[in-house]
C-alpha cells in the first residue's frame, strides 16, 4: 500500500513563544530539514549554531512596518497552499521558483495574554496578529501536503515525524483542526475585545445624560458578579459573535452544566450541547452503552452485554458512521476502560464523557490534550424541557423512554410472524436508540447497534432513503473494513408513524426484516399491506418519540 506520509524536507517556524524552540530546530536541522524563520525566531535558532534562512532572503523583501509585514508574500504562501497533488500547481511553482514547505510551526502573538494583562490600547492593538494565522490557515486548508503545528506540546511529535519520515494524511488533518480551533479562538478573543471597547464608548456617551440606564441581563454581568450567581462565563456562544455563559443549577445533581473535567480544553456552548445530545443518547439504554453524536446527532450507538468489555460498545458506535464521528462527542453509560480509550486515542474527538474512567485509561486519554474529559455524577434525569420563542417560553415534560407502548411487551403485532428473541431486542433497542435522533426519525440496527441512520429531515420518505444510504455506503466491519449492504437483515425504527407506504417500501427494497413504528396513519393499513406482502414483521407502540 502506497504511504500516505508527507516527508518533512522544508520547514518554515516563525513563533513568538519561544518554549522548546530550540531543542525542535535542532532535531529538524538532524533530519536534514531546511529551516525558513522570521526576525527574532531565527536569531535564537542562530544563535544556538543551527543554519537557518531568513525569510527576507526568501521574498526579496525586507521586514517592514515595525515587523507587520514579514511573511505576506507569494514565495511564502505560494509554498505552503501548494496543494501538490495537483499538476498545475507544481508546475506554477517550478515556473515561479517557488519552493514548497512540509511543515508550518507557528504560534501567534499573545493577544489574549496582553489584554489579560491590562495592556494599553495601543499595546494591545499591536498583539493582533496578521500573519500568523495567515499561515497557520493557509497550512491548515492545505493539510494534504503540509503539517501545521501551533502548540509547543506538540514539538516533539514534529520532531520525531522528522526522522520517521513525515505526518500521515489523517495526523495532518488533525493538526489542522486543531489549527483552525485555535485561530478561531483567537478571533473571538479578538472580537470580544473589540466588543468590549465599543461598550465602552456607548457608556461614556451616556454620561452627564438623563437617558434611563436599560437592566442589566446575564450577559451583561461582569464574571464576579456572574459567578455569584452560579454562572460561568463561555469564550462565545453558538457563533463567536454570540456572548454565553453556562448555570448550573444544582451542585448536587451537576449533570453535564457541572460535570467534572478531568481534561482538555475549556468546554464551549456548542460542546455543552453536544454533550447533552450524547448523554441523552447513551443513558437511555439499561445496557452498557456508547453513543457518538455530532452536532447534536447521533451518527453513532451501540449496547454490548453487561460481561463485555464497553470498548466494543464503543468499536460499534463508532462503526456506525466513522466519517461523521471525527470530531464527534462520545459518550459512555459505564466506566471507560484501557480497551476503549486505546480504540478513542487515534480519533479526533472532541469530548467524552462517562461516570468513571480506569486509571490508565484516564491517563492515556489525558495525552490528547485537546480532548475535553468529563466525569458524570448521578444518574440522567431532565424532569422539564424549557424553549425559548419569540415573546415566551415554552415548558414541557421532558420526554423519557417510560411511556405505555416503550415496552415492547405492550408491542402490537400488525404484519408478519412474530419477531424471534434477537430480533425482538435488536427492535427494543433501536426503538430506544430513535428517541436521541432529530426528526423525521430512522434508525437502522443490527447486532445491539445502529448501522444506518437518517435524521433532520422534512420528510419521511428522505429519511428513510438517508437511513439505507448511510447503512450501506458510510459503515465499518472489523478493522476499517467496508461493509456493504448493512441494511438487509436490519431492523427498522421510526420515530413517528409512516404516512404513506412509500417509505416502509424503501427499507423493505433494502432488505430490512422487522420495523417498530407508533402507528395512527390514515393509511396504516396500505403500511401494514406492504409489510404483509414482504413478510416483513412490523410493531406498532402507540407511543412516538419526536425530537425536533
Amino acid at each position: 500500500m502506497v504511504s500516505d506520509k508527507q516527508p518533512i524536507r522544508r520547514a518554515l517556524v516563525s513563533v513568538y513563544d519561544k518554549t522548546g524552540l530550540p531543542e525542535l530546530a535542532q532535531a529538524l536541522s538532524d533530519a536534514g530539514v531546511e529551516i525558513v524563520s522570521t526576525g527574532s525566531t531565527a536569531a535564537t535558532i542562530r544563535a544556538q549554531g543551527i543554519e537557518v534562512t531568513d525569510v527576507a532572503s526568501v521574498t526579496g523583501s525586507p521586514e517592514m512596518l515595525d515587523g507587520r509585514v514579514k511573511t505576506l508574500h507569494p514565495r511564502i504562501h505560494g509554498g505552503i497552499l501548494a496543494d501538490r497533488r495537483l499538476e498545475d500547481h507544481v508546475a506554477q511553482l517550478e515556473e515561479h521558483d517557488i519552493a514548497p514547505f512540509d511543515l508550518v510551526v507557528v504560534n501567534l502573538y499573545p493577544f489574549e495574554e496582553t489584554v489579560e494583562a491590562g495592556g494599553t490600547f495601543a499595546e494591545i492593538i499591536e498583539k493582533i496578529d496578521i500573519g500568523g494565522p495567515s499561515m497557520v490557515r493557509g497550512a491548515a486548508k492545505n493539510f494534504a501536503s503540509v503539517a501545521v503545528v501551533v502548540d509547543p506540546e506538540d514539538y516533539r511529535t514534529a520532531a520525531e515525524a522528522a526522522v520517521a519520515g513525515g505526518f500521515s494524511l489523517a495526523e495532518r488533518q488533525e493538526l489542522a483542526t486543531v489549527a483552525f480551533t485555535r485561530t478561531a479562538e483567537y478571533d473571538a478573543a479578538i472580537s470580544d475585545w473589540m466588543l468590549d471597547q465599543l461598550a465602552e464608548l456607548d457608556d461614556e456617551d451616556l454620561v452627564g445624560q438623563d437617558e434611563e440606564i436599560p437592566e442589566t441581563d446575564i450577559l451583561d454581568l461582569d464574571d464576579d458578579d456572574a459567578e455569584e450567581l452560579g454562572l460561568r462565563t463561555l469564550r462565545y456562544g453558538e457563533n463567536p459573535h454570540q456572548r454565553a455563559r453556562v448555570s448550573v443549577l444544582d451542585d448536587e445533581e451537576p449533570g453535564i452544566a457541572g460535570a467534572e473535567q478531568l481534561g482538555g480544553k475549556a468546554m464551549s456552548y456548542n460542546n455543552y450541547v453536544d454533550a447533552d445530545a450524547a448523554a441523552r443518547a447513551a443513558f437511555d439504554h439499561q445496557l452498557p452503552c456508547v453513543a457518538v453524536v455530532k452536532h447534536n446527532n447521533p451518527c453513532g450507538i451501540a449496547v454490548v452485554g453487561e460481561d463485555e468489555d464497553i470498548a466494543l460498545a464503543h468499536a460499534r458506535a463508532h462503526g456506525t458512521d466513522p466519517v461523521s464521528a471525527y470530531g464527534g462527542v462520545i459518550a459512555v453509560n459505564r466506566t471507560v476502560t484501557l480497551a476503549m480509550a486505546q480504540q478513542v486515542k487515534p480519533i479526533f474527538t472532541e469530548v467524552i464523557l462517562a461516570p468513571g474512567y480506569e486509571d490508565e485509561a484516564l491517563e492515556l486519554l489525558r495525552t490528547k490534550k485537546n480532548l475535553r474529559i468529563l466525569r458524570l455524577q448521578g444518574e440522567y434525569r431532565r424532569p422539564l424541557e424549557l424553549r425559548e420563542i419569540w415573546g415566551g417560553t415554552l415548558i414541557q415534560d421532558a420526554d423519557a423512554i417510560d411511556a405505555e407502548g416503550d415496552a415492547p411487551e405492550n408491542w402490537t403485532l400488525a404484519a408478519g410472524e412474530a419477531a424471534d428473541e434477537a430480533t425482538l431486542a435488536d427492535l427494543a433497542f433501536a426503538w430506544r436508540a430513535i428517541r436521541a435522533v432529530k426528526s423525521n426519525a430512522i434508525l437502522l440496527a443490527s447486532g445491539g447497534a445502529a448501522v444506518g441512520i437518517g435524521m433532520g429531515q422534512v420528510n419521511r420518505l428522505d429519511s428513510c432513503r438517508l437511513a439505507v444510504s448511510r447503512a450501506n455506503t458510510l459503515g465499518e466491519h472489523g478493522e476499517g473494513e467496508t461493509a456493504p449492504e448493512r441494511a438487509r437483515g436490519a431492523v427498522a425504527a421510526s420515530d413517528a408513524f409512516f404516512p404513506f407506504a412509500d417509505g416502509v417500501q424503501i427499507l423493505i427494497d433494502a432488505g430490512v426484516r422487522a420495523v417498530v413504528q407508533p402507528g395512527g396513519s390514515i393509511r396504516d393499513e396500505e403500511v401494514l399491506e406492504a409489510c404483509r406482502a414482504a413478510g416483513v414483521t412490523l410493531y406498532l407502540t402507540g407511543t412516538r418519540h419526536f425530537a425536533h
